[in-house]
């Protein structure tokens, strides 16, 4: 399917304009318009020179286009990719190197793209974000990001642009510490997908019939809006009888039409899926394969290791609507980091992980073969890999070790380590972030806005330099929704961990503090891929 979409059709119109183009553009209040720090501004170069550097610089070049990707099992998913594999090759810093990556965009159908390089605290011009921060990428061209990451930890990269968050466009991206204090004989990168491009259809075509919403069958176009209704059934749909629909979620291409003019497609959209850890409706679409590390359960990824041997496995959720409960069968997990910052370490039996999270664990290895399994919380299937350390039969792909069950883990039970606890320090700023929309409508926004695409300066949320800045998520809505804020890491509460990405959880408020340490205009949105591309994004500008 030809992926130009409303986003895309503007960036290629906007060529290869700068990024301080872009920043001048204004919503066209004239006078009121605050004046904002531009993305490639002096207050920007002024951080950059005081960020601490190795002097190296490592060099990359990645480039996307269509691939054929082998899932295992025989599953072949004709998608886009970087270097023709998924998940992309891992890119691999020490703290203070410079990263020189040249993106090549070989995509078809003259699709624009761009890298977002996610939870690194770079300069605002090397974030990736068309428009705001730079022009996307065209078919056939090249631009090369170089920042230097300064601080340690597992992030990853993918586009920001479209629905293309949903294809097979991201890798993870480790920046180790020379001091490293922890203690581990491996290391072991888990990347959890949801995935349906190429196999069931693509996310152009997800998005497409997911923002009809609920009222795309005559259930909210008038006013009636399923997601508002105080019935906890209601906001997934899995206490309605829709006759004529079929409710067969283990189909990979079911369907529906009601009768009427009103009716819609049902092959993507995820029927009765609940969760009483999100809160009540725990997604919007229905993928036929969960990954780890870009293989199926019935197919999946292996890590070899030896009885005792203690290993840290970095977990990634780069899915676009799914949280993973992720557990280690035979095993307990000890948790060292959210989002790349430490926390004050506690063991547990498994851990929630919304898109765009990422946990570092640590594990001490027992004799065996054992099935890493992230379940797709309230999707009823899951992901699996497995950890093979001596003799044994592999179990079946849909197992479920009594862990997930156990003892799981939110960031909301975490405490920040000592040494990046934010000084205690009374807000010069705050903001009230109402998340707000609904299935009926699906008109996710921030505020009661949806973001303009066309005009992303027109309502910032603004800062000025130096700032502590308190955020207050509000989540008006039914659903849950990850909250991932550009180029900062901000803390849950007083002593919580120290984030980029965080759930906030249906009629819950979660406060967040960060201090306004680098200047430029940042994204502030839900990492579920469709939430933001309707509109559940805002820009967090700085005050010139």
């Amino acid at each position: 399917m030809n992926s130009i979409n409303r986003r895309s059709v503007l960036l290629a119109g906007l060529g290869v304009a700068g990024a301080g183009a872009l920043a001048a553009c204004s919503s066209g209040s004239g006078s009121s318009t605050p004046s904002l720090v531009s993305p490639n501004g002096a207050a920007v170069a002024a951080v950059e020179k005081k960020r601490r550097t190795t002097g190296r610089t490592q060099q990359a070049t990645l480039t996307a286009a269509r691939a054929m990707l082998d899932l295992g099992g025989g599953v072949m998913a004709a998608s886009w990719a970087f270097g023709g594999r998924t998940p992309g090759k891992e890119l691999r810093l020490s703290v203070g190197d410079t990263l020189a990556a040249e993106l090549s965009n070989q995509l078809p159908d003259k699709t624009t793209t761009s890298i977002h390089w996610h939870g690194i605290a770079l300069r605002a011009d090397m974030d990736g974000v068309p428009p705001a921060t730079q022009a996307a990428v065209r078919a056939g061209s090249n631009f090369t990001y170089r920042f230097v990451a300064d601080a340690p930890g597992t992030y990853f990269f993918h586009p920001h642009v479209g629905v293309q968050l949903d294809r097979s466009l991201y890798a993870p991206l480790v920046v180790e510490d020379p001091r490293e204090p922890l203690q581990y004989d491996d290391e072991w990168v888990v990347i959890l997908d949801d995935w349906v491009d190429g196999v069931t259809g693509t996310p152009d075509e997800v998005y497409a019939e997911v923002k009809q919403g609920m009222g795309g069958m005559g259930m909210g176009g008038t006013g009636a809006d399923p997601s508002n209704s105080s019935s906890d059934d209601m906001g997934g749909m899995g206490g309605m009888d829709m006759p004529n629909m079929s409710m067969n979620s283990g189909s990979s291409d079911a369907s529906a039409s009601p009768s009427g003019s009103g009716g819609m497609s049902m092959k993507f959209m995820a029927m009765g899926a609940r969760s009483k850890l999100l809160g009540g409706d725990a997604g919007d679409v229905k993928y036929p394969y969960h990954l780890v590390n870009g293989r199926v359960p019935a197919d999946p990824d292996v890590y070899t290791g030896k009885p005792g041997k203690r290993v840290r496995l970095r977990i990634i959720n780069a899915g676009g609507d799914t949280a993973y409960r992720v557990a280690l069968g035979g095993h307990k997990l000890t948790v060292t980091h959210t989002d790349g910052y430490p926390v004050q370490h506690q063991q547990v039996d498994a851990l929630l992980v919304g898109m765009g999270e990422r946990y570092d664990v640590l594990v001490t290895l027992a004799d065996g073969v054992f099935p890493l399994v992230a379940l797709a919380e309230g999707k009823d299937a899951n992901g699996m890999a497995l950890v093979r350390t001596g003799s044994g039969s592999a179990p079946t792909p849909t197992v479920r070790p009594e862990e997930l069950d156990g003892i799981i883990m939110t960031a909301s039970r975490l405490k920040a380590a000592d040494d990046v606890r934010l000084a205690t320090k009374k807000a010069d700023r705050v903001h009230r972030i109402e998340l707000t929309g609904s299935m009926g409508r699906y008109d996710w926004g921030i505020n009661g806005k949806r973001f303009d695409m066309s005009n992303p300066t027109a309502n910032p949320i603004l800062v000025k330099q130096g700032e502590r800045v308190r955020l207050d998520f509000v989540n008006k809505t039914t659903m849950w929704h990850p909250m991932h804020l550009h180029g900062h890491t901000y803390q849950l509460g007083t002593d919580g961990p120290r984030k980029d990405t965080t759930i906030v959880l249906p009629k819950k408020t979660v406060s967040v503090h960060f201090d306004a340490d680098n200047p430029g205009q940042w994204m502030l949105h839900c990492h579920n891929a469709y939430h933001g591309e309707a509109g559940m994004m805002a820009l967090v500008a700085y005050q010139a």
